[in-house]
């Protein structure tokens, strides 16, 4: 769990938490009194607002019926309250809802995103993502856009990591390819970065042509975050952004429609082998123009 940050941790034990006292049908009301406290500390115990006191994790560990857990959880809230999220010297201009995306990205072992706007925020360069994160909403300074911008730079670092850096599975819209964000010469430069990054072997891009007709990915996008095996039983966490606010979707049928729409859009979309060859053709029609 090397690159897994308190923000992480925090949401995986509330989870398991949650999941332990239903498989052993308990209702939160039970569970609280087993530790002689109010129901809101279990609530907030399994919403991640709080991580479980040292005393009242052993004694509801093992009325669930998994004492032998006890260490490796005792290690995790160690780690949790230890830690330090790499996000929080960018707190100027992040929304709240962002920072629980932020800790989840960095704890992902694979990551899967449709884009049908712009690119993903992994795949930007800096002009790029200055040129997109400038039109996304009025800013109270240049500095706090910049702000902005360094955030997403800082962000990629995770697809430099040399030992468990999260594979990647991108599906882009032609559009977002052929729309001059921040201008040709910018967009150009992207194009080629993009290029770059489909040459990586934990990174696979697919692009969704114009000839693919209709698509059910009618939001725009989502990203769909898988994590590590220690995360044992989480089925994952289905993230979409709007204007207003970021949204997580965790329940198992939600992420079973949106596990089957991105492998409807894995059929749609060109072969990955392809991928290099049209990103290519782009980049010419668009430095002859």
């Amino acid at each position: 769990m090397g690159t897994l940050n308190p923000t992480a941790v925090k949401r995986w034990i509330a989870l398991e938490m949650k999941r332990l006292r239903e498989a052993a049908d308990y209702d939160r009301a039970a569970a609280a009194d087993r530790i002689g406290k109010a129901t809101t500390v279990i609530a907030h115990i399994e919403t991640s607002r709080n991580l479980p006191a040292p005393s009242d994790l052993e004694v509801l560990l093992e009325f669930y019926g998994v004492p032998e857990r006890v260490a490796f959880f005792r290690d995790l809230t160690r780690r949790a309250k230890r830690g330090r999220d790499w996000w929080i010297k960018f707190d100027q201009g992040v929304h709240e809802w962002f920072n629980l995306y932020l800790g989840l990205e960095t704890g992902a072992a694979r990551i899967s995103t449709v884009d049908l706007v712009v690119l993903p925020g992994l795949f930007q360069t800096r002009d790029y993502a200055h040129a997109v994160i400038r039109e996304g909403r009025r800013w109270n300074s240049a500095e706090e856009l910049d702000s902005m911008v360094e955030l997403r730079m800082e962000r990629q670092k995770l697809l430099d990591r040399t030992e468990d850096a999260p594979q990647i599975w991108s599906i882009i819209d032609e559009g977002v390819l052929r729309r001059q964000t921040g201008g040709p010469e910018v967009m150009l430069d992207q194009l080629h970065h993009l290029i770059e990054l489909s040459e990586r072997p934990n990174i696979e891009i697919q692009i969704l042509p114009f000839t693919a007709g209709a698509h059910g990915a009618s939001d725009g996008m989502f990203i769909l975050l898988d994590y590590p095996p220690e995360f044992g039983g989480d089925p994952g966490t289905v993230y979409v952004e709007n204007r207003r606010e970021g949204l997580y979707y965790e329940e198992k049928e939600d992420l079973r429609r949106f596990r089957n729409t991105f492998e409807r859009l894995q059929a749609q979309a060109d072969h990955p082998g392809r991928t290099r060859g049209f990103i290519q053709k782009v980049a010419r029609e668009l430095n002859e123009q």
